[in-house]
């Protein structure tokens, strides 16, 4: 199961960054930011904060995404 990662832009603080993620992590992102009613943006911003510089946003994310889903899981 390849996917080739899909870029698009965020704007993080006012300031325009592209990032690449795989399409399933990108619709997860959005469905994580739309049940917190949040703007994918903000929500990229609060993870590009808190990660660090040892980590990339893509990186970043994708734990996000992940820590998200296995927190829901029974």
């Amino acid at each position: 199961m390849s996917q080739r990662p899909e870029k698009h832009s965020l704007t993080l603080r006012g300031h325009r960054t592209s990032v690449s993620l795989e399409g399933p992590f990108w619709r997860a992102f959005r469905d994580l930011a739309k049940e917190k009613q949040r703007p994918i943006n903000d929500l990229a911003a609060e993870i590009d904060e808190a990660r660090g510089t040892e980590m990339g946003l893509a990186s970043a994310i994708r734990l996000y995404v992940l820590r998200e889903l296995q927190a829901k899981l029974p």
